[in-house]
């Protein structure tokens, strides 16, 4: 039999004793505890190389551990960013020598970073990385590729080589307009009008051409308006090989949460009405959204508190996704077989990884709030702080 590695997310002695067990064994038999497959989380930003200040592995798998997580995928929008094989090769190394640090045995893969200067490098990293990031919008970090020629090559090669093509739809050109047209607002929630529903749309529907072209399997990461819905539902409809992402900060919150929030509700895309919120949750129950992913972007609390213009977009979240997802099954917004399929089974389907033992206990009686004090995150802040959740992680368990 395969060692496991267990581990609680408070501390062995206060799970034992809260539930009045005296093993593991007896700990799986609880009755207010329910037992789901590890999660996976197709889309984080661990921040190694470059901004380690802001998050590294041995802080990332903690909070990715205590969120009920036992595999995650990284982005390539690090500095340096992740183009070429080389640096695909050396983050691994940073990697593998934090979480021997952290004595985590966290599953990982990592995307490649699509740059008009390494498209010889994308088949090199065919078999190190679980697909590649193309950023058809600027956001955190200096990828983008925003032209149709780059795109058309890009789209060509990954359908050549049978790799999956991850998305951050928006329009670049669009986005530059809109700035221009409202440079003289400098509320927060001026972010929502630059990155509008039509500026995502548009390169939703650029990106949906180009793999219908090169039959491409397409990605379309952090899905949040109505028009995005309505380009993913024609396309699947289509019989095209295309899958969605959304995330719990369109999922619970909304433009509303400026107000509260502040900078600490800036992130891209950004917030929708709403409305949109909405239709993204019928989207879910319909199978039209295929996965949650955190988008798990952590920046420092002085950073998130800086003037619009200046503030960095992203906002923590692989703690908080699971119980903000069990509370909304408790709630009848979504059921529990939904929850693990977009966690679990979908996730593991779209990037073609083997099945495995892993599993997390969450308590589904006790409700807490989230207190940016508990976080592993080294942000130390989340924008659900005060929220009272249940469906807390209480055991995670890597299968080695």
């Amino acid at each position: 039999m395969k060692p496991v590695s267990f581990f609680f997310t408070e501390t062995d002695t206060i799970a034992y004793n809260e539930y009045n067990c005296d093993s593991i064994d007896a700990l799986l038999k609880t009755k207010k505890l329910i037992k789901l497959p590890g999660l996976i989380d197709p889309h984080v930003h661990f921040r190694t190389p470059g901004q380690e200040y802001k998050e590294n592995w041995e802080s990332g798998s903690v909070a990715a551990i205590r969120g009920g997580y036992t595999q995650v995928f990284d982005m390539p929008n690090t500095i340096p960013s992740s183009v070429t094989l080389e640096r695909i090769v050396e983050k691994k190394k940073l990697i593998d020598a934090q979480l021997k640090t952290a004595k985590i045995p966290l599953r990982y893969g990592l995307y490649v970073g699509a740059s008009r200067q390494h498209f010889d490098q994308i088949p090199l990293c065919k078999n190190d990385v679980i697909g590649i990031k193309v950023f058809m919008g600027a956001s955190t970090g200096d990828l983008l590729m925003d032209d149709l020629p780059s795109l058309e090559i890009l789209f060509e090669i990954a359908g050549k080589e049978d790799m999956l093509v991850a998305v951050h739809a928006e329009s670049e050109a669009m986005l530059q307009q809109r700035k221009a047209l409202l440079k003289d607002e400098h509320a927060y929630c001026t972010h929502s009008k630059i990155r509008s529903p039509e500026v995502a749309a548009a390169a939703v529907k650029q990106a949906i051409d180009l793999a219908r072209k090169h039959k491409t399997r397409l990605y379309v990461l952090h899905v949040s308006s109505i028009p995005e819905l309505e380009l993913i539902k024609a396309a699947k409809a289509e019989g095209l090989a295309v899958f969605a992402e959304t995330c719990p900060h369109y999922l619970f919150l909304t433009t509303k949460d400026y107000a509260r929030l502040e900078g600490c509700a800036q992130m891209n895309p950004a917030l929708r009405d709403p409305e949109h919120q909405e239709a993204l949750w019928q989207a879910v129950r319909d199978g039209i959204i295929d996965t949650i992913g955190s988008d798990h972007a952590p920046h420092t609390i002085d950073e998130k508190s800086e003037a619009f213009g200046c503030c960095p977009s992203g906002v923590p979240g692989i703690e908080t996704t699971l119980p903000l997802l069990f509370t909304a099954h408790t709630e009848g917004r979504l059921s529990l077989e939904k929850l693990i399929e977009l966690t679990h089974h979908n996730p593991r389907k779209l990037l073609r990884l083997p099945e495995n033992n892993d599993f997390v206990l969450i308590d589904t009686e006790t409700k807490r709030a989230v207190k940016n004090e508990n976080l592993a995150t080294k942000s130390k802040w989340s924008p659900y702080a005060g929220m009272a959740l249940v469906g807390w992680p209480v055991m995670t368990a890597i299968q080695n």
